[in-house]
């Protein structure tokens, strides 16, 4: 295994153990951030462990993440979500997990999505494939909306009411809508078990390994616009079928 991943998937076997400790426990510390979203002493301490354990094996690398900024390079960096889906995390609900993610000069190499609580975990390596607990992955053939399932995260994402609309129209024109929500319902993409997935307002720690994994898997991953990063501010994955014929609702 790649040095690079192999890090990655021991960050986030770190992660894991601070996330599952404090899951579902009455003494959970939060508070709500300056943009108004709830942060965990989860998430603080994940993210404290993840660039401690950066510093003792890669000292050179930048990290960039959600709870502490960017620190270092930005040639060769680290890019983690401590805890995606926080909402769900303090309420109880199984559906979270740390993004990790390495980008080397701009583009991301290596991700990870893990989520101890459903058991599984994801990750790739460009040009290697990517892989769910060991078995690799491949997107859907479904090749019409017709026939295709579709996640997302929260309808009042979508908000404004002609962002809305057209949202809304959008699930019309698929067979079904699941609110899978968050990292979870990019990684189904990337199994074949739903054909589209969708969120309006992300970080780049948000979809950094989402891209990488859902490419790996054969899939297509942008922004609403058509842009093939993700640091654009939304972020859509499809099995690539399909991916224009949705671009064009939310255009």
């Amino acid at each position: 295994m790649h040095p690079d991943l192999s890090l990655a998937l021991a960050l986030a076997d770190a992660a894991d153990v601070i996330t599952v400790k404090h899951f579902r426990t009455a003494t959970l510390a939060v508070r709500t951030k300056t943009d108004l979203s709830p942060v965990s002493e989860a998430d603080e301490e994940t993210e404290r462990a993840l660039r401690d354990l950066l510093r003792r094996e890669r000292p050179g690398d930048g990290v960039m993440g959600e709870e502490y900024g960017t620190t270092g390079t930005t040639v060769r960096r680290w890019i983690i979500d401590p805890i995606d889906a926080t909402r769900n995390y303090v309420r109880g609900v199984p559906i979270f997990g740390t993004l990790i993610a390495l980008e080397e000069q701009g583009q991301v190499t290596v991700g990870t999505v893990s989520a101890p609580a459903l058991g599984r975990r994801w990750w790739a390596r460009r040009g290697d494939g990517a892989f769910c607990n060991g078995t690799r992955l491949r997107v859907s053939s479904i090749a019409t909306l017709q026939e295709a399932f579709i996640g997302y995260d929260s309808v009042t994402d979508f908000k404004p009411s002609q962002a809305e609309s057209r949202f809304v129209d959008l699930l019309h024109a698929c067979d079904r809508s699941r609110g899978f929500g968050d990292f979870w319902a990019h990684m189904l993409v990337a199994e074949g078990a739903i054909d589209i997935a969708l969120e309006p307002k992300v970080a780049t720690w948000d979809m950094a390994p989402i891209q990488i994994i859902v490419e790996e898997a054969g899939g297509r991953f942008t922004s609403f616009g058509g842009e093939a990063r993700p640091d654009a501010g939304s972020g859509l994955s499809t099995n690539g079928l399909i991916h224009d014929a949705v671009l064009e609702y939310l255009r």
